[in-house]
């Protein structure tokens, strides 16, 4: 069986350009015409690879490495061996970063499943569609009546598109996903198997059953958005589903109908967000946690994974535990929990005599 390579292969940077990208000297007597043809871990590393390496627990890795460059703090520069050369920074996983996106650009973005350009004979694009030039759409692919997508767009095999669905500008739909009643902004990535703006959970309980709320409004993803696979988004009921600018949403996340997420922010795996919660920006959601309906989780605050957040979040704390709470709070319960499970007395504050 071959061993094929997925990703194409990059063209390779100049030593001296790679230094100068990342603020770094080049040691004295190094050619700065050298090139370098990928990024690699310090132990896969070959001669025409660059490596980084950021922490003390990783110093055996560092002086065995065959990089033929590594990105370095100047604490660890004296373990480079002799020949990989040192590239010595700050902040060395950021600089890796940034040179990983420079040579691999490539990977940052979806292309076609099916490795073509335009539109394919087998799509199924509605009269009424409007595509701009330089949109790829693959073989299976449905595109409904009055749809509207922007130049640079793939929309991959299999993936529906809806009626009156706006995509904008250099985003990339994912093999099988689904998007209705959605306004999409310019660069966003929707992964495979997604699942946008399809009906809100929403009934209501009588004696002869559950009758269904009409479900009327949209899903907003805005610029720079990144959707995971098999994420589920539900379009909102009395208000738009709002995913703020440069919001990352990993795979597996259920969000509900009415939420807006704000501006950058992260969520992981497994989450859950109950309708109408609101997140603020640069609010980051660890896997697995769970939000319920119409809390409010304020700028820039943090729940640890697996928390159940039940009541509002004020900005710019860390909370975790279930139900979530203040970092330090949940901490000493944890360890209450515990002394008291070893069989020990609990901690009263009190010293012996008082």
């Amino acid at each position: 069986m071959s061993d094929p390579v997925f990703h194409p292969a990059p063209t390779p940077v100049r030593l001296a350009d790679i230094a100068a990208a990342v603020g770094a000297v080049l040691p004295e007597g190094v050619d700065g015409e050298r090139l370098m043809s990928g990024v690699a871990s310090l132990d896969e590393a070959g001669p025409g690879d660059i490596a980084f390496m950021d922490g003390p627990r990783h110093v055996g890795e560092l002086q065995a490495t065959r990089a033929g460059a590594c990105l370095v703090s100047s604490r660890f520069a004296a373990h480079v061996p002799a020949s990989t050369v040192a590239l010595v920074v700050a902040k060395p996983y950021p600089a890796f970063v940034a040179i990983a996106r420079q040579l691999h650009a490539a990977t940052l973005r979806p292309g076609s499943a099916f490795g073509a350009t335009g539109v394919a004979a087998s799509a199924m694009v509605h009269p009424q569609a409007r595509l701009e030039a330089d949109v790829t759409v693959d073989p299976g692919a449905v595109v409904g009546p009055g749809a509207e997508i922007g130049s640079g767009t793939v929309v991959a095999a299999g993936a529906v598109i809806g009626p009156g669905v706006r995509i904008g500008r250099n985003c990339s739909i994912g093999a099988g996903a689904s998007i209705q009643h959605t306004l999409l902004g310019d660069r966003v990535i929707v992964h495979p198997g997604a699942r946008i703006g399809q009906d809100g959970f929403g009934y209501l309980g009588g004696a002869k059953g559950h009758a269904k709320v009409p479900q009327i409004k949209r899903v907003i993803l805005q610029d720079d958005v990144e959707i995971g696979a098999g994420t589920a988004i539900d379009r909102g009921g009395l208000r738009d589903t709002v995913i703020g600018e440069g919001s990352k949403i990993d795979n597996l996340v259920q969000i509900a109908h009415n939420v807006v997420i704000g501006r950058h922010c992260i969520v992981v795996s497994q989450t859950g967000i109950a309708g109408s919660a609101t997140l603020g920006d640069f609010v980051m959601l660890g896997g697995q946690v769970g939000v319920i309906g119409h809390v409010t989780i304020g700028d820039g605050a943090r729940i640890a994974a697996t928390s159940n957040v039940k009541d509002d979040v004020p900005p710019g704390v860390e909370w975790g535990g279930s139900p979530a709470k203040p970092m330090r709070e949940w901490f000493r319960e944890v360890m209450a929990v515990q002394r008291l499970a070893r069989g020990e007395r609990p901690a009263t504050g009190r010293q012996e005599g008082q």
